[in-house]
């Protein structure tokens, strides 16, 4: 054992904040991104299968064979991208394995030394990753403060580039919407390029699901939108939609597209038959909205999302009340710090069409009870 990595870990644990991959089985489950229940459907599972069947037995092979720049490119997955480009009303798209090689691979490809990248502080930590690994000066702004983001847009008059504003639609920690309209509008007013994650928008927000983005008409303003589908689209990988010219920048310059391996023609096709399904879902969403409505009674500051949290502050406190409801049957699990800042931590309660009302005021009566 190495003495370095021992005191690391020992570290963690005296400050609460040690990880361990866990298993909570046969629980309530308030804690999966699976918003719609499509991860465990037989629809959607019938629909992969169809689509496998119906490619040449030639092609269907469980490995791509190396990256899309080599051997692991297919008409089946430009023909794909496409689709979900237009889907969107982009004009194209680049599949990468996962919402963070997308992340890393975006940043590491448009900004340069000479540009800026303003951030909302809330943002994702992938995004924060693929700004280390570019060469631009990046800056935060407070969390939808408005004002703060119009300082900061002020003062990249000083630097010579571009200047690209990053943010997520819906957030992943505490539900909360990004003020799309009046940020596009600020990002016109300074020419800045706006950069928009909507990884937890996807499949349950906007027309069909298409996100907050369609649903504020707002696709022509957006230089980039990530879209990833391991979340309430069932299935794994994501995509960056932008121009045609993004589509080519990222072919290029992109280390996580260029030196990885492509997804292998199974994991296509699933995205493919998500896509044949989630559109179609409305009656899921409307019930997601009715379980929102339902927190929101049980509680007032609740967010209009199916992302809630509850603020308990210190790690071990939100550790403790997480273990007391999973013995009550409830899987909820805790933000700690240092993924949110210390004296944020917090439980984050994920609603899904499959919940039920009689779930969610049992749950605040378990947290009562825990508190009592």
């Amino acid at each position: 054992m190495l003495p370095s990595l021992e005191k690391k870990l020992a570290k963690r644990k005296a400050q609460h904040h040690f990880r361990e991959l866990s298993l909570k089985p046969n629980l309530i489950d308030l804690a999966s991104n699976d918003y719609l229940g499509l991860a465990r459907s037989p629809v959607l599972r019938q629909f992969i299968l169809n689509e496998l069947q119906d490619i040449p037995s030639s092609l269907n092979g469980f490995g791509s064979t190396g990256s899309r720049l080599l051997t692991g490119n297919s008409l089946y997955c430009l023909d794909l991208e496409a689709h979900i480009a237009s889907f969107h009303g982009y004009q194209a798209g680049t599949l990468f394995n996962c919402g963070y090689m997308a992340n890393i691979g975006l940043f590491a490809a448009i900004a340069g030394e000479n540009d800026c990248i303003l951030y909302d502080a809330h943002i994702h930590a992938s995004m924060h990753d693929g700004f280390r690994l570019s060469p631009a000066q990046a800056f935060p702004f407070r969390h939808n403060d408005l004002d703060h983001l119009e300082r900061r847009l002020k003062r990249r008059r000083e630097i010579k580039g571009e200047c690209f504003i990053c943010l997520e639609s819906l957030y992943s920690t505490d539900g909360s919407q990004a003020p799309l309209n009046e940020i596009i509008a600020l990002s016109q007013r300074y020419q800045a390029h706006l950069i928009v994650d909507e990884a937890h928008a996807i499949g349950t927000c906007g027309p069909n699901g298409k996100g907050l983005i369609a649903e504020n008409h707002a696709t022509q303003a957006i230089f980039a939108t990530l879209m990833t589908f391991g979340k309430a689209l069932g299935v794994h990988g994501a995509i960056v939609l932008g121009s045609t010219q993004l589509k080519e920048t990222l072919a290029n310059f992109a280390r996580s597209l260029i030196y990885t391996t492509a997804l292998p023609r199974v994991s296509l096709a699933a995205i493919k038959s998500s896509y044949a399904v989630f559109p179609t879902l409305d009656q899921a969403r409307q019930q997601l909205q009715h379980l929102i409505r339902c927190y929101q009674r049980q509680t007032p500051q609740a967010a209009p999302a199916h992302i809630q949290s509850i603020r308990v502050p210190g790690n071990h406190n939100v550790q403790s009340l997480s273990r007391q409801l999973a013995l009550k049957g409830f899987d909820v699990r805790p933000l700690m710090s240092p993924t949110v800042r210390r004296g944020e931590e917090r439980l984050r309660i994920c609603l899904h069409a499959y919940n039920t009302p009689a779930e969610i005021t049992e749950l605040f009566y378990k947290i009562g009870a825990v508190y009592a």
